[in-house]
């Protein structure tokens, strides 16, 4: 990492740890006690990765991994691992993303879809945001004929507090392209698919 911006890490670490030992210290505990002594250090590095989509450069991400195919077909990476944080109470929400395209003379690497992934999931997030987010990225990326992401995931915030339900999930769905278009392609991504719930 380039000093200038190690610096400037170090100076968001500091401002987090000085910020959550303030919450400590509110909430009734004492920051000072053995086991929270390095609570600040660990959040504040936590929440800096967790949070790391934000510093992400796709162009980078992507690199030389965009190979021209003639092909046609539906590609799906299914079963994509997604942890992320809901913007409205900094809760995770975590699950499993399913991804599809069609190419348009170009391909994309298999590994840098759940790259892409993981870029928007480590923000604060909304669920339906971030599929939006994924479809969009790949549709500019590879220009595909058509792009198609589902999300299901399980939300802390619903299961620990408010409702606490756990065993509620919400699925979100982006479709782009002639998965929008056309109701065939669409149900043949779906039908390959199958019944999206893993859980």
């Amino acid at each position: 990492m380039p000093e200038h911006l190690q610096k400037k890490q170090n100076s968001i670490q500091q401002a987090l740890m000085k910020n959550i030992t303030s919450i400590i210290d509110l909430i009734g505990e004492n920051h000072k006690r053995e086991g929270l002594i390095r609570t600040p250090k660990r959040f504040a590095e936590t929440f800096q990765f967790l949070t790391s989509g934000y510093n992400v450069d796709f162009k980078k991400l992507v690199g030389n991994a965009i190979f021209h195919e003639k092909l046609s077909e539906i590609v799906i990476i299914r079963d994509i691992e997604l942890f992320s944080l809901c913007e409205h109470h900094l809760l995770p929400f975590y699950g499993k993303a399913h991804v599809a395209y069609i190419p348009n003379g170009k391909i994309l690497g298999l590994s840098k879809v759940p790259r892409i992934v993981d870029a928007f999931a480590r923000r604060l997030q909304l669920q339906e945001r971030l599929t939006s987010q994924i479809a969009e990225t790949l549709m500019k990326i590879i220009n595909p004929l058509g792009v198609a992401v589902i999300i299901e995931a399980f939300h802390l915030c619903m299961m620990m507090r408010g409702v606490e339900k756990q065993q509620s999930y919400t699925i979100t769905s982006s479709m782009l392209g002639v998965f929008r278009s056309n109701p065939a392609t669409r149900q043949e991504f779906l039908s390959l698919l199958g019944n999206v719930s893993t859980y």
